[in-house]
C-alpha cells in the first residue's frame, strides 16, 4: 500500500529540492533516498538522474548525491591542502 502522503511527478522533484537546500551538506546514497522518499528502486534512479542531468544534484565518488553548494567547500579545501597551504 502506497503512503498517504506520497507525492509524485513535479511535487516529488520539488519536494527534493528542497530537502537537499534545507539541509546543506545533505549526502544521500541512492538507498537512503528510497527510503527517505519512499521509493521503489526504478523511481528514485529516475528521479535522482533527472536531478542530476539538470545539475541540480552532483554524483560523488563514492556514489552518493550532493547538491553542488554543498560539495562546494570541500573541493576548496581539498584544493589549498594540494598547495600545501594552512587554511586555518
Amino acid at each position: 500500500m502506497d503512503k498517504p502522503d506520497r507525492a509524485t511527478g513535479g511535487d516529488l522533484l520539488q519536494r527534493v529540492r528542497c530537502e537537499f537546500l534545507e539541509m546543506p551538506g545533505l549526502c544521500l546514497t541512492e538507498g537512503q533516498a528510497r527510503r527517505l522518499w519512499g521509493l521503489d528502486a526504478a523511481q528514485c534512479s529516475a528521479l535522482l538522474r533527472e536531478l542530476v542531468d539538470a545539475k541540480f544534484l552532483l554524483r560523488t565518488r563514492s556514489g552518493a548525491f550532493v547538491h553542488p553548494d554543498s560539495a562546494t567547500p570541500e573541493k576548496a579545501d581539498l584544493r589549498i591542502r594540494a598547495r600545501g597551504i594552512d587554511a586555518a
